[in-house]
C-alpha cells in the first residue's frame, strides 16, 4: 500500500509511488516490448509492486473494405467513414437552445446495435447513384484485441511502468537496477525510457549534488577568508567536517537506517554544530594570540579550556532537541528518526 502524500512531484496518477514510461513512435512495437520489460522488473529483488498502465486485451472489430466492390457500386471510402462514424462516433449534429441553457444533439445508434460485429449488417451505406448497400456486401468484419485506452507523452504513445521498492532498499539502488535492466534487455533505437515524477526528481538532484557541494564549501571558504583575513584559518575550521561527515554516515550504518532527504538535513545540522565550534575556538585562539601575544600552540590550548563549556552546552541542547526525533513513536515518526 502507499501512503498518503500531502505534497507530490507526480504528474499521473498510478498505484505505486515511482513510475518510469517508454515512449515509441510506433504503438506495436512498444505494445510488444514493454510487457518483456515488466518481466524483468519484476525478478528484480530491490523492487515491489511492478505494474503497468499498458491494458490492450481489449475487444475491437477489424473492418476490410472491398474496393472493387464498393467502387462499382458507388461507395467512396469517404462516405464509408462518415457512416461508421455517424453509427458509433459521436457526431454533434444540433444543439437546442433554451432560455437558461443548450444541449448538444449527439448522432449514434442505439446501444443494442453496438455490441457485437454482427450489427454492421444492419447498416446501410449511400452510393453515388442514390441507392443504399448493405455494409456487410462490401466489407468483411473481424474481430481483434485492441488497446482500451492508449496513453501518450510527448505526443506519442507511451507506456508506464510503476513500482515500489523493497525493505531496505534505497530509490538509488532501483534507478541503477532499472537502467542496467533496460541495457541488458536491448530495446529498440526508436523506444526511449525516462523516469517520471520522484524518480526523475532524484535523478536531477544528485545530477548537480557534487557541484552544489563544491559551490557550498568555496562560498564557506570565502566568507571564513574575509571573516580571519588570512588564507589558513578557513582551511582549519573546514577540516572538521570530513570527521562530522564520516561520523554521522557511521551512525546511519549502525542504526541500519538509510540516507534520505532527512538525515541530510541531519548532517547539514551536525556540519553547522562542528564549525560553529572550532570557529568559537579560532576565534579565541586568534584574539589571544593577536592581543595578548601568546604562542599558536598556547592560545589554542587555553581557547580549548574557556570555550568547552559553551561548546558542551550548546552542543547537548541540539543532542537533546533532537532525542525525542530519534526515541519517538506514532504515526510517520520513522520518518524524522534518522535525523
Amino acid at each position: 500500500m502507499q501512503p498518503v502524500q500531502d505534497l507530490t512531484v507526480e504528474d499521473r496518477v498510478s498505484r505505486t509511488q515511482y513510475q518510469y514510461t517508454l515512449e515509441d513512435p510506433d504503438g506495436a512495437e512498444l505494445a510488444a516490448w514493454a510487457p518483456r520489460l515488466l518481466d524483468r522488473l519484476r525478478a528484480l529483488p530491490a523492487l515491489r509492486d511492478v505494474s503497468t498502465d499498458l491494458q490492450d486485451h481489449g475487444v475491437g472489430t477489424a473492418i476490410a473494405i472491398d474496393r472493387s466492390t464498393a467502387s462499382r457500386l458507388g461507395v467512396s471510402p469517404q462516405i464509408l467513414d462518415d457512416t461508421l462514424y455517424d453509427a458509433f462516433g459521436q457526431r454533434q449534429v444540433s444543439t437546442i437552445f433554451t432560455q437558461v441553457n443548450q444541449y448538444r444533439v449527439v448522432l449514434e445508434v442505439k446501444p443494442d446495435f453496438r455490441q457485437t460485429a454482427s450489427s454492421l449488417d444492419g447498416l446501410y451505406v449511400r452510393g453515388t447513384n442514390g441507392g443504399t448497400v448493405p455494409l456487410g456486401a462490401l466489407s468483411t468484419a473481424t474481430e481483434k484485441t485492441a488497446p482500451i485506452a492508449i496513453s501518450r507523452q510527448g505526443q506519442f504513445p507511451a507506456v508506464t511502468l510503476s513500482f515500489n521498492m523493497a525493505p531496505g532498499a534505497s530509490l538509488g539502488d532501483a534507478v541503477r537496477a532499472i537502467e542496467a535492466t533496460t541495457q541488458r534487455l536491448g530495446l529498440p533505437a526508436s523506444i526511449e525510457g525516462s523516469f517520471q515524477g520522484t524518480a526523475q526528481a532524484f535523478r536531477a538532484a544528485l545530477a548537480n549534488e557534487l557541484l552544489l557541494i563544491l559551490a557550498a564549501l568555496v562560498a564557506v571558504y570565502i566568507v571564513l577568508g574575509v571573516l580571519y583575513e588570512s588564507y589558513i584559518h578557513p582551511i582549519t575550521i573546514l577540516s572538521t567536517l570530513p570527521s562530522a561527515g564520516v561520523g554521522a554516515l557511521l551512525a546511519l550504518l549502525v542504526c541500519r537506517m538509510e540516507f534520505g532527504v532527512i538525515a541530510l538535513i541531519g548532517v547539514i545540522l551536525l556540519i553547522g554544530i562542528v564549525k560553529k565550534n572550532a570557529i568559537m575556538m579560532i576565534d579565541f585562539a586568534l584574539h589571544a594570540e593577536r592581543e595578548e601575544g601568546r604562542a599558536p600552540v598556547e592560545a589554542i590550548y587555553q581557547a580549548c579550556l574557556l570555550r568547552f563549556r559553551p561548546i558542551m552546552m550548546t552542543t547537548m541542547a541540539a543532542l537533546l532537541g533532537a532525542l525525542p526525533l530519534a526515541l519517538g513513536t506514532g504515526v510517520r515518526s520513522e520518518l524524522r528518526r534518522p535525523l
